[in-house]
């Protein structure tokens, strides 16, 4: 259920501050989460996710499954491939061969700046499409089979 507009506009103004930090700073990446936009304005979460929602509108940030909302900068070029598709990159990216161990969980996250638990959802579906083993405790995934250019491992 949306939320009536604020009759002063407080999270577009704060949506204005937060649009021109991002153009003041080429390397900002990921909009601050709601809790930093809670502390710094002194507003309840539903006018800092109504910051999100504006920013979002504006074409400025876009949502990432499995992490904080990510700046889209003009012209720039974004990989929107799912999660899993990019993780059968990796494979052919990095010359793996079957047997050979892949990357760990937290190399894999720090490469694509997603969450454990969205990772862990991707690598079973590796998994399940028969491209990598299972990944247990203390034992590396490997390369089960190399993916093919044709095939799409469903999202």
């Amino acid at each position: 259920m949306s939320q009536p507009a604020s009759p002063r506009g407080t999270f577009l103004k704060i949506a204005e501050v937060v649009r021109a930090r991002i153009d003041a700073d080429p390397k900002m990446t990921e909009l601050p989460t709601a809790a930093d936009l809670m502390g710094e304005f002194g507003v309840s979460r539903g006018v800092a996710l109504r910051v999100f929602d504006a920013l979002q509108e504006q074409g400025v940030a876009e949502r990432v499954a499995g992490s904080r909302l990510r700046v889209v900068r003009r012209g720039e070029a974004v990989d929107r491939r799912t999660l899993t598709e990019r993780l059968a990159d990796v494979i052919t990216n990095d010359q793996l061969l079957v047997g050979e161990p892949f990357p760990s969980s937290t190399k894999l996250c720090a490469r694509f700046g997603v969450s454990r638990p969205t990772l862990a959802k991707a690598l079973h579906k590796l998994e399940a499409a028969g491209l990598l083993s299972e990944g247990k405790q203390g034992k590396p995934r490997t390369v089960l089979s190399l993916p093919k250019r044709e095939e799409s491992v469903s999202p």
